[in-house]
């Protein structure tokens, strides 16, 4: 029996298989470019994700394949894998207990802050389409509506410029717009042509910058933030590239910033004392006043 993942209806003259030493190499280059770590039992994604790629270069294997992501001169279709093998699910509003956490604990002192002529910034990290930062944006807006007319930002960031560039476009199915909280949706989106998509508004946009960033790669990004949201990112990273990003994650955040994480991502021991859990996959500095009670 081979030792392979076998596909159907596979064009003549191309390989079926997906060997242990062709996986284990595109598993090392995605770890190598985004800290990605794959085990075995993620052949058969990678199989399927990659196929395709395989056949549109007309190569013989995916041996051949790996060879040639691998050559200097061939980042184009490096970078093609990694966006094939990056994982871009999101939604508007997902994980909606962070966005009432933003709208009730942290936009009261951040409106007031910039109304003081203060900047605010918050960071959507691994934006995918867009649809966190335009959540964020539209929750801000929601909370303090001239938002625009002062120095509020969000940096929205991600690894797959393809993802961004649908991003910036703003446009969406009308379907994604279904069970947003009460009173968000005439300020997020407007109909666009048809009853089947709609339109990210203007001001919403207005809010936010979108701008590639690899984790793996130097960050130009420059703090401090008032608030991150970083959910869903390092989930499969190696837990030494996970400690990395969240220490730079916090080394950007304001004193009184907030860390929000994805529901099944967790900070190591190594941030006790630095970043607390004050709420569902959200962190603070310990003695931050609006989460916890000062002894005394």
């Amino acid at each position: 029996m081979t030792d392979a993942v076998s596909a159907a209806h596979w064009p003549p003259g191309i390989a079926p298989d997906l060997e242990s030493r062709d996986f284990r190499a595109i598993a090392e280059m995605l770890l190598a470019d985004t800290g990605i770590r794959l085990g075995e039992e993620s052949r058969k994604l990678v199989f399927s994700r990659l196929n395709k790629h395989v056949r549109r270069l007309g190569l013989g294997s995916f041996g051949d394949y790996a060879d040639l992501v691998a050559r200097p001169d061939q980042a184009v279709e490096r970078y093609r894998m990694i966006c094939a093998l990056t994982t871009h699910t999101t939604r508007f509003f997902r994980e909606g207990e962070h966005f009432e956490i933003l709208r009730d604990v942290l936009l009261p002192a951040l409106s007031e802050r910039a109304r003081a002529g203060a900047r605010v910034r918050l960071w959507s990290a691994g934006c995918s389409t867009g649809e966190e930062a335009y959540s964020i944006a539209a929750t801000v807006l929601q909370a303090f509506p001239e938002a625009v007319r002062h120095d509020v930002r969000i940096l929205a960031t991600d690894v797959s410029r393809d993802v961004l560039a649908t991003a910036e476009q703003g446009r969406y199915r009308a379907s994604a717009m279904e069970g947003l909280p009460p009173g968000i949706a005439g300020i997020l989106a407007e109909p666009d042509g048809s009853t089947e998509w709609v339109r990210v508004r203007k001001p919403v946009r207005d809010l936010v910058s979108f701008r590639y960033l690899n984790f793996m790669e130097p960050w130009p990004v420059s703090g401090a933030f008032d608030a991150i949201f970083c959910r869903n990112v390092a989930i499969y990273m190696a837990e030494d590239t996970q400690a990395r990003i969240w220490a730079g994650l916090e080394s950007v955040l304001r004193p009184d910033g907030v860390l929000f994480i994805g529901h099944s991502e967790r900070l190591g021991a190594e941030f006790r004392g630095r970043l607390e859990l004050c709420g569902k996959t959200t962190f603070c500095r310990p003695d931050d006043g609006r989460f916890f009670k000062t002894a005394g």
